[in-house]
C-alpha cells in the first residue's frame, strides 16, 4: 500500500498544492509507485495526508496535463508509460549491470594528475551552511529574509510578465545586457556615487567577485604586480593568485590602505575606499589625494571595489574615487544585491569603453550574460522607485541595529578595541591579549552564537588571530544585546 512509503511533512510557508505536487513528482521519478497499479484515490490520499480531496484532485489533474500520469475511466490514475520505463533501478540490480562503454581492466581517470589548478586548496572566509539556525548569527554579508521587499518584487515580476510588454529578455542576447537596466544604472544608481558613464562603459556582472574574476583573467598573469590590502578580501587574493599574478600585501590603518614605495611598484592597486573589508575603515580625504597622485605618477590602474555602495549608513558618504576619474584610470565595481538579496548575484562594472568591450567578449565565452529576466526585473524594480524606498527602510533598520550593537559591545566587551568604521555593516574587533579568536568562535558556536574569526583576512604566512568580526544584518534587533552578553560570558571562560 502507498501509505507504507509515501509521507509528507507540510511546511506552512508554502502552498499545499505546490508541496504535494513536488513530492508526487519526486516519487514518480524515483520509481516509488508500482508501475501497473493505480495511484491512491483522491479520497485515500486526502485522508492519509489530512488534506482536502479537492487539493489532491487538482494536483492529480496538473500531473495529468504535464504528462506524468494517465487516466483510465472508472479505474483511476496510473503512471504514464514513459515514467514506468524510466523508474530508477534497484541498487542491487544497478550494481550488477555493467554500464555501456565499460571495458575489462578499465579504471577512472586520475583527476589529481590532470588538474592544472586546484582552487579547493585556497582558503575562503567560510561559514557553516546552517548559520540561520543559530540563535545569535553575527554574520556579515547576509540579509535578514524579513527585510526583503516581497510585495514590491512581486509587482516587478507581474510587470515583467504582463501581456504586451517587451519580451526581448526571453531571447539570447549574445554578449549584450538589458538596455533598461543599463539605463537605470546610468541615470539612477551611478549618479548617487558621483559617477557619470556612457552605456558602453557599463557591464553587468554576477556580483563584484565575478567582476574581479573577469578582470584577473584579462589583465593579470605572471609578472603583473597587483597591490591589495591586508587584512583584506580573501577571495580577491585567491582570484589574483589563480592567475599567477605577483600579489603585494599592504597594511591598513585608520585612513585606509598604507601608501609607500612598495605600492608604487604595482601595476594595479585593488582597494575598498568606502568601507574596507574587514575593518570597515573609510579612506580619508588626504589618503585619497595621495593615492590619486601615486596612480598618475606611476602609470597605475586602480580597481575600486565599492561593494556596499548602497549600504552606507553614514549621513554623508564620500563619493566614489571613480567620480574624480578624468583619465580612465579607475575600474569601478559594485553590487546591486548586497542589501536586497545576496543570492540574486547581480552587480556591475564601470570602466573605459575599450576595456569593457574586451571584458564583454570574455564574458561571452564564459556565460554570455547574466540572466536577462533578472536584469529586466531589477530594471523595473529600480524604475518604479521600489529600490530607493527599500533602501530607505533598510538603512533605517540597519542603523538602529548598528547603534544597538555598538552599545552592547561597549557594555559587555569593553576590553575589546574596535575600528571606528562609521557607516559600515560590521564591527571589526581586537580581542584581549591571550584570546585566540578561532577558539573563541568555536566555543561561542557551542552556545549558538556565531562570530567570524579574522585570521583568514590576513594573507601573511603567520596570520593574526586576535581579531574577529560581528555583523548585524542577519540578526534580529532584539537578539543583539543578549547575544553579545553571551559572547562576553564565553570569552571570560576560555
Amino acid at each position: 500500500m502507498i501509505e507504507h512509503y509515501f509521507h509528507l511533512d507540510f511546511r506552512h510557508e508554502r502552498g499545499l498544492q505546490e508541496q504535494l505536487r513536488e513530492s508526487l513528482v519526486h516519487a514518480i521519478l524515483h520509481g516509488i509507485f508500482p508501475p501497473d497499479e493505480p495511484l491512491p484515490s483522491c479520497r485515500q490520499l486526502s485522508q492519509q495526508l489530512a488534506v482536502s480531496r479537492n487539493t489532491v484532485a487538482l494536483v492529480y489533474e496538473s500531473l495529468l496535463e504535464k504528462g506524468y500520469l494517465q487516466s483510465r475511466p472508472r479505474s483511476g490514475y496510473y503512471l504514464h508509460p514513459d515514467y514506468r520505463r524510466g523508474a530508477a533501478p534497484e541498487p542491487a540490480r544497478e550494481a550488477a549491470m555493467p554500464r555501456p562503454g565499460a571495458h575489462a581492466g578499465g579504471h577512472e581517470p586520475s583527476w589529481s594528475k590532470r588538474l592544472q589548478r586546484q582552487p579547493s586548496l585556497r582558503q575562503g572566509v567560510l561559514r557553516p551552511s546552517n548559520w540561520r539556525q543559530y540563535d545569535y548569527p553575527f554574520v556579515y554579508g547576509q540579509a535578514d529574509p524579513g527585510t526583503f521587499p516581497l510585495q514590491a518584487w512581486r509587482r516587478a515580476s507581474r510587470e515583467l510578465l504582463r501581456a504586451g510588454r517587451d519580451t526581448t529578455w526571453l531571447g539570447d542576447a549574445m554578449d549584450q545586457d538589458d538596455p533598461e537596466l543599463i539605463e537605470q544604472l546610468r541615470t539612477r544608481v551611478l549618479p548617487k556615487r558621483g559617477i557619470r558613464a556612457a552605456p558602453g562603459e557599463i557591464l553587468v556582472t554576477l556580483g563584484s567577485q565575478n567582476a574581479l574574476s573577469l578582470l584577473a583573467m584579462l589583465l593579470m598573469g605572471p609578472g603583473v604586480r597587483v597591490g591589495i590590502e591586508s587584512p583584506g578580501f580573501r577571495d580577491a587574493w585567491n582570484i589574483f593568485g589563480m592567475q599567477e599574478a605577483d600579489v603585494s600585501l599592504h597594511g591598513v590603518d585608520e585612513e585606509g590602505i598604507v601608501i609607500d614605495e612598495r605600492l608604487a611598484r604595482c601595476d594595479y592597486v585593488y582597494a575598498m575606499p568606502s568601507h574596507q573589508v574587514p575593518t570597515g575603515v573609510t579612506m580619508s580625504a588626504a589618503r585619497r589625494t595621495r593615492l590619486w597622485s601615486q596612480v598618475h605618477r606611476h602609470d597605475q590602474v586602480l580597481i575600486e571595489d565599492d561593494y556596499d555602495a548602497d549600504l552606507d549608513l553614514s549621513n554623508h558618504p564620500p563619493p566614489a574615487l571613480k567620480a574624480d576619474d578624468a583619465h580612465g584610470r579607475v575600474i569601478y565595481l559594485s553590487s546591486l544585491s548586497k542589501c536586497l538579496a545576496p543570492g540574486l548575484r547581480l552587480g556591475y562594472l564601470v570602466a573605459d569603453e575599450e576595456l569593457v568591450r574586451e571584458l564583454r567578449a570574455l564574458r561571452r565565452l564564459m556565460y554570455r550574460h547574466p540572466p536577462l529576466n533578472n536584469q529586466r526585473m531589477l530594471a523595473i524594480f529600480l524604475a518604479q522607485g521600489d529600490y530607493d524606498a527599500h533602501l530607505r527602510r533598510f538603512r533605517d533598520a540597519q542603523a538602529r541595529k548598528r547603534d544597538v550593537l555598538g552599545r552592547a559591545i561597549d557594555r559587555h566587551l569593553g576590553a575589546c578595541g574596535y575600528a571606528d568604521g562609521a557607516g559600515a555593516a560590521a564591527f571589526w574587533l581586537n580581542a584581549p591579549a591571550g584570546v585566540n579568536t578561532q577558539k573563541l568562535a568555536w566555543a561561542a558556536s557551542r552556545r549558538s552564537v556565531m562570530i567570524e574569526p579574522g585570521f583568514r583576512h590576513f594573507f601573511e604566512d603567520a596570520p593574526q588571530d586576535q581579531h574577529f568580526r560581528l555583523g548585524f544584518q542577519a540578526i534580529a534587533e532584539d537578539r543583539i544585546e543578549p547575544g553579545v552578553a553571551l559572547l562576553a560570558e564565553v570569552m571570560e571562560r576560555i
